[in-house]
């Protein structure tokens, strides 16, 4: 393995284990921490790290979204961002977010482990949500007004 993915693996995991523990919550914090524990980091390179590890923003900073245990004020974050969502044909969902938003949503989807998901895209406010047939289509519509109701 090269060394600088030996380094981003390291570092992503350092990253997680700061955000588990709560001790940052802004990238500039995270470069701060990084750079004292011995890394060469950027805002930038940082911003791509929590991307790719699949944290996302909440007002009380970073949180990682996993499978296992999905932290519930992240789950009501994200799910209070969706507007509105609509059934397109059998096989899809068109989901309408606040401006910006789309992304966290469809992360927050891919990041569920719910069975009626084949696959999200999002954009910039709008979620397309793939799905295997109308009654997964009609279900999850279903457990997503739900949830995105209730965390409101």
């Amino acid at each position: 393995m090269p060394q600088s993915s030996q380094n981003q693996i390291l570092r992503q995991e350092t990253i997680r284990e700061l955000l588990l523990s709560d001790s940052a919550s802004t990238q500039k914090s995270l470069v701060e921490q990084l750079n004292k524990k011995g890394f060469a980091v950027t805002q930038s390179s940082v911003s791509r790290d929590l991307r790719e590890i699949g944290a996302v923003k909440s007002n009380h900073g970073y949180s990682l979204i996993s499978s296992e245990k999905v932290n519930s004020e992240v789950q009501n974050n994200v799910l209070g961002l969706i507007k509105n969502i609509q059934e397109v044909g059998t096989n899809l969902l068109v989901i309408k977010t606040a401006i910006g938003s789309a992304q966290q949503v469809a992360l927050y989807l891919d990041n569920s482990d719910w069975s009626e998901i084949v696959g999200n895209i999002g954009g910039d406010d709008t979620v397309f949500t793939a799905v295997s047939n109308k009654t997964a289509q009609r279900t999850l519509q279903n457990k997503i007004s739900y949830l995105a109701s209730s965390s409101r």
